[in-house]
């Protein structure tokens, strides 16, 4: 397991579960938020050792931003908090999942979601959606 890629980043993050943890390359770990009451996929974020702590302790999702190198925690600026009600490790150790209650957007777009505005396919079985769509999708 790797550990944080940045020692200029200090962590306050319990060394159990930092020991469990396997990072990428650049010291983050992808970090699903999820409304917890509907299920909905709301984004997907990277986080740190730090920022995970931080979600951890203060009951709002931190976030690490890798194109300003900073961390942001979710409503900042926006007002669109995320309020942290579970966070789980997946069987790897390489992702987090954190069930949240979103209050507002939760994408940057302004958008409920940021899995809204794309849809590449909308039902597998051909029953709704594009004739012919899921042909075309590769599996």
């Amino acid at each position: 397991m790797t550990s944080t890629s940045d020692p200029s980043r200090p962590s306050g993050l319990a060394p159990e579960i930092a020991a469990r943890l396997r990072r990428g390359p650049d010291g983050l770990i992808p970090a699903i938020a999820q409304q917890y009451d509907t299920g909905e996929v709301l984004m997907l974020g990277w986080m740190d050792d730090e920022a995970l702590h931080r979600t951890l302790t203060t009951g709002r999702c931190t976030y690490w931003s890798r194109s300003r190198q900073e961390y942001w925690v979710k409503g900042d600026t926006s007002g669109h908090v995320q309020h942290v009600k579970s966070v789980a490790l997946d069987c790897d150790a390489d992702t987090v999942l954190v069930r949240v209650d979103q209050v507002g957007a939760a994408c940057h777009t302004g958008d409920r979601t940021c899995f809204d505005a794309d849809i590449l396919l909308e039902d597998a079985s051909g029953a709704s959606g594009t004739p012919g769509a899921a042909a075309s999708v590769d599996r």
